[in-house]
């Protein structure tokens, strides 16, 4: 070998030598940057989180979106554990509505280091989502709920447009109308056996202008669970009509884990 040739052999070991030097080791504290799990409730399906999504992503955040398949508390549960099964450090676990009661379950998974809910049912073992609205009145929405031969249900167009969603273009709820998730029907009577929110911080987002569950019970379940509260002037889907409001909690509960 030349003499030139050596010297190119020589700067190149070193060049790689020097690349390595300044790579990040494994298991630094980027490495262990929370992710992000979202469970969607009912009348709908992974793609209720599509405006939040890249919000989060563009913090840097790895996201997974659950696709519960609404047919059982104990099916919704089982799917949103999967999820987090995969996941290798902290998570911040994301309900939106019936989602609440899932997180609740699932939510005591080791990987689960706080809990967000977003309009959604927080209910204490042994309740269930009838044992929580029984002492409200019934949210207008629930005029326009329609039931199958097999008792899952799903809302109407006009539900979904001016009581799901009612803050949002007729373009996109009929998109929603039309994606859906039928939800099977006696899951609202199926208590949880746990109660994450006990042992883990969580925050709480109450729509103001729900439809789908009364303010007012939103608001008693966010103070017993003794959450960080905010209210924003929304309808039922505040993940799709204000987005950037909800990932700016979101992004506040993952904030928090490095204190």
């Amino acid at each position: 070998m030349s003499s030139l040739a050596k010297k190119a052999v020589l700067a190149a070991a070193l060049g790689s030598t020097a690349l390595a030097s300044n790579a990040a080791p494994v298991g630094t504290s980027e490495s262990q940057r929370p992710t992000v799990v979202l469970v969607h409730g009912a009348f709908a399906d992974g793609s209720a989180w599509n405006k939040v999504i890249p919000l989060l992503q563009a913090e840097g955040l790895t996201v997974v979106s659950v696709q519960n398949p609404l047919t059982s508390l104990a099916d919704d549960v089982a799917a949103t554990r999967r999820a987090l099964d995969t996941q290798t450090g902290p998570v911040v676990l994301v309900g939106h509505s019936w989602g609440g009661v899932v997180i609740s379950e699932a939510g005591g998974h080791e990987h689960v280091k706080s809990l967000v809910y977003v309009a959604a049912f927080a209910p204490s073992e042994g309740q269930s989502v009838a044992d929580l609205t029984k002492d409200y009145p019934a949210p207008s929405g629930f005029a326009h709920i329609i039931a199958d031969k097999e008792g899952f249900l799903t809302l109407s167009l006009e539900g979904v447009a001016k009581h799901l969603a009612q803050d949002l273009p007729a373009d996109e709820t009929r998109l929603m109308a039309a994606t859906q998730g039928p939800v099977r029907g006696r899951n609202f009577e199926e208590n949880v056996s746990d109660a994450a929110w006990k042992t883990k911080p969580s925050w709480y987002i109450v729509s103001e202008q729900d439809h789908m569950i009364q303010p007012d019970l939103q608001k008693a379940m966010a103070k017993k669970i003794s959450a960080h509260v905010v209210s924003l002037p929304a309808g039922h889907t505040p993940q799709l009509s204000q987005p950037a409001d909800v990932a700016k909690v979101i992004l506040a509960a993952t904030a928090d884990l490095s204190k």
